[in-house]
């Protein structure tokens, strides 16, 4: 299970394939050192291979990248999770980073819903951490999920972030845990 999707604006350039099958490995490359490591994370936790490169008008500041990244991440990961077929459909995480405990829980609904409570403000390194938000509203409008993201208690900007994207990893990794009925998860008989 393969997807591929590449989106090209004035703004950005960017070209994904992600492996539903895979094991988490990654090769990311954004122009952006921490957002790498941020998506190198969602790989590895959601063991999904993904490779990823984006160019950017960074030059100007990351907005346009990270959100055009969460838009690309967000299709290529739709085709992979659509149409739904016997999953568990609902995850969810609590992920420790050190002070910090991060909680996500998706529902792959088709139906994209982004709750978000992480309190960031100012900087992880040269990241603006009010990207962290739009990163996520873009991925959650265009995988079709519906994510609430927030934090139980933290301090530290770096570990909050990366707590929030290996929490997201790994729901995604249970939602999409196989089930051994032929069924669909939904009262409705579609998602």
């Amino acid at each position: 299970m393969l997807a591929e999707y590449s989106r090209k604006t004035r703004e950005t350039n960017i070209n994904i394939s992600i492996n539903g099958n895979g094991s988490g490995q990654s090769s990311i490359s954004t122009g952006i050192g921490f957002f790498d490591h941020m998506l190198e994370s969602l790989a590895k936790h959601s063991w999904l291979d993904i490779d990823l490169k984006a160019i950017g008008d960074t030059h100007i500041d990351d907005h346009h990248t990270v959100e055009d990244v969460g838009i690309v991440l967000g299709i290529a990961l739709s085709q992979i999770l659509y149409p739904v077929g016997a999953i568990e459909r609902f995850g969810g995480a609590e992920i420790v980073m050190d002070e910090a405990l991060i909680s996500c829980q998706i529902d792959i609904s088709n139906r994209p819903f982004l709750f978000f409570d992480l309190p960031l403000s100012g900087k992880v390194g040269t990241f603006d951490t009010e990207l962290v938000e739009e990163f996520f509203r873009a991925f959650v409008q265009n995988s079709k999920i519906s994510m609430h993201i927030y934090m139980i208690r933290g301090k530290n900007q770096h570990h909050i972030i990366e707590g929030a994207f290996k929490a997201l990893a790994v729901a995604i990794r249970r939602a999409r845990t196989k089930i051994n009925l032929d069924i669909i998860p939904s009262t409705k008989g579609i998602l």
